[in-house]
């Protein structure tokens, strides 16, 4: 297991944008680990979910959403 790792939490630092492409406008994102340093970036939304079903082992598309989220822009303030 590498320096910072723990079994069952991942760390990553997301950014995303909006860029025009051919067929309209798209999302391009990248993850940063705050761990490494290591950066990945994607061209499609369906890569970054591709990336996290790898790291999680999981399906993340098949998630559950939670009724309620645990922390809003709206309730805190900003």
């Amino acid at each position: 297991m590498m320096m910072g790792e723990h079994p069952g939490y991942l760390a990553y630092m997301l950014r995303m944008w909006r860029v025009e492409a051919e067929d309209g406008p798209v999302w391009r994102a990248s993850v940063e680990s705050p761990h490494t340093g290591e950066r990945q970036g994607f061209a499609r939304l369906e890569a970054l979910f591709a990336f996290l079903e790898e790291k999680t082992g999981g399906d993340v598309r098949r998630a559950q959403p939670r009724t309620k989220p645990e922390c809003s822009w709206e309730e805190g303030g900003e």
